[in-house]
């Protein structure tokens, strides 16, 4: 789950690291207000969405008056702002974080990360700050320093040190950087973060770090320990597809293929995804039913795939180890005979019950398109998404 940077520098205070001054406004009125109470002549506006590229779509101004800042509220709000980050369609502005500007004189990069692989905290630091860290990565890799923190031990000071002397900082700063690596990491271990991102971090005009943007996401599996967190989470921002699924306890992501597909394990989703690509298709989302899915459940992920408007073609691949696949056909039928469905649909079933489950399919009457290999499916399922007829041998 995302956060908002608002959001995300409210904790920042919370574990001492220094951010700007502000608050944020939901109306222009309200953005005014605000002003006055910060004072100053001077005022940042930043549009609040789950996107980067702010900047370069318009969505952060730098205002030098009070009019200026309520025309860019009343520009931005209640808008969606389109970033190359946010999708064609962007996403919809509902706050404003109002700052008071930051006298920058140089800028740096600094993030910690999960690392799955090494079961540890990964601290990464650049001095190439307000870029695009991936960019910069793939241009100038030895701009990146990386820092491992083994969770037996937290950070340790030489790590403090090798990060500042990477990044250039003198022996004051490092005192600083200090405060703000150990308040990253206990953000991330107490909040069970898996990505705390400060870009840039800033050394302003009398030399003190000042985390200037904050990007903070949470681990959804750890939100039940969280209330208060799960909380902050704003709908608005997010695919309303993947909320729903959410709510019917599934496991789905848009991506930007045609062909739809509902699987039960993420592995298997993974691979039948690999698969699909390896002949010549795109996924439509990933969607895994789980191991426990219910015929209702798999009927609500049918009909969650059939309500994105890209998907030409669907693939249902289920291998029936803790799922009866006799319980797959029956929610397969029930969702397809709940909605009219315009698209061809390829079914391959493995394992428990996957006789019965394939017969059920056979007598139902529906066009449903089976297959005996997952290989097959996936052949299929393209050639179907591209309105081929080499599937019709094999319609139920």
């Amino acid at each position: 789950m995302n956060l908002h940077e608002y959001q995300a520098k409210q904790l920042f205070k919370h574990y001492q690291i220094p951010v700007p001054v502000g608050a944020v406004a939901a109306t222009a009125a309200a953005a005014t207000k605000i002003c006055a109470e910060l004072g100053g002549s001077r005022w940042v506006v930043k549009a609040q969405i789950h996107a980067g590229g702010r900047g370069k779509a318009g969505g952060v101004v730098l205002a030098d008056s009070v009019a200026q800042v309520e025309d860019a509220a009343q520009r931005l709000l209640g808008k969606r702002l389109v970033t190359h980050q946010s999708g064609a369609d962007g996403l919809p502005v509902t706050q404003l974080l109002i700052e008071q500007p930051t006298a920058i004189a140089s800028e740096r990069y600094l993030s910690l990360l999960v690392d799955r692989a090494a079961e540890q905290f990964l601290f990464m630091a650049s001095s190439a700050g307000g870029m695009d860290i991936e960019a910069v990565a793939a241009a100038t890799p030895e701009q990146i320093l990386l820092v491992a923190v083994h969770p037996a031990a937290g950070v340790q000071p030489y790590q403090v040190r090798r990060i500042g002397f990477g990044l250039g900082l003198n022996a004051a700063q490092l005192k600083q950087l200090a405060t703000v690596m150990h308040g990253l990491y206990q953000l991330a271990t107490e909040c069970d973060a898996s990505l705390v991102e400060i870009n840039p971090l800033v050394i302003n005009d009398l030399g003190d770090l000042i985390a200037l943007d904050a990007k903070l996401t949470l681990d959804d599996n750890a939100l039940y320990r969280h209330p208060d967190l799960e909380a902050l989470r704003d709908p608005s921002q997010e695919d309303a597809r993947e909320a729903q699924a959410r709510a019917h306890e599934l496991n789905y992501i848009s991506l930007h293929g045609n062909i739809g597909c509902m699987v039960n394990g993420a592995g298997l989703a993974m691979a039948t995804m690999d698969l699909v690509k390896l002949h010549g298709g795109a996924p439509a989302n990933f969607l895994d039913v789980g191991g426990g899915a219910t015929a209702a459940r798999v009927a609500e992920a049918f009909k969650l795939i059939l309500s994105d408007p890209k998907v030409t073609a669907v693939l249902v691949n289920i291998f029936g180890g803790i799922v009866r696949c006799d319980l797959i056909a029956e929610g397969i039928m029930q969702a397809v005979r709940e909605v009219a469905v315009q698209v061809p649909i390829v079914v391959r079933l493995e394992g428990t019950n996957a006789a019965q489950g394939l017969q059920l399919l056979a007598e139902s009457g529906l066009a449903l398109i089976t297959a005996s290999s997952l290989s097959d499916a996936a052949n299929r399922v393209v050639a179907a998404a591209a309105g081929r007829n080499d599937t019709v041998e094999a319609t139920a």
